[in-house]
């Protein structure tokens, strides 16, 4: 593969990836919201239902942005922003220390997420970005 294809085609499937855990983790919220709800209730997280349709609204809604290339440096960010608090909440390594592999893979989803915000979504996207 050489370079030009790479930059032709990488970003698509880049994104692609990234985007693909959160629009599934999306749909299971939303297509087991009582289970979803039972869980963030038993983190402490108020108000849960409202909690739970952002959350659905940014994996979900923000995942099928940053697949299509549709304002994906907005998407890209709204995750980014998401990902902090649902880190530090859900996988604390520090009182568990079996959660460090999903803390670590927050955190490089993070690095994902800040690559598109500053290079954007590249070619084969719905909307072409400009810095």
């Amino acid at each position: 593969m050489t370079c030009n294809q790479l930059n032709q085609y990488g970003p698509l499937v880049g994104r692609i990836l990234l985007a693909l855990v959160f629009i599934l983790a999306g749909f299971g919220k939303l297509t087991g919201w009582d289970g979803a709800l039972g869980y963030m209730a038993s983190k402490g997280i108020p108000m849960t239902e409202v909690i739970l349709a952002l959350t659905i609204l940014i994996e979900l809604g923000g995942g099928l942005m940053l697949a299509l290339g549709f304002q994906a440096r907005w998407a890209a960010l709204a995750i980014f922003l998401f990902l902090i608090p649902v880190t530090l909440i859900f996988h604390p390594f520090w009182a568990d220390p079996e959660q460090m592999n999903s803390f670590m893979k927050n955190i490089a989803i993070m690095g994902g997420m800040l690559y598109i915000m500053t290079h954007g979504s590249g070619p084969y996207s719905l909307q072409k970005e400009k810095c």
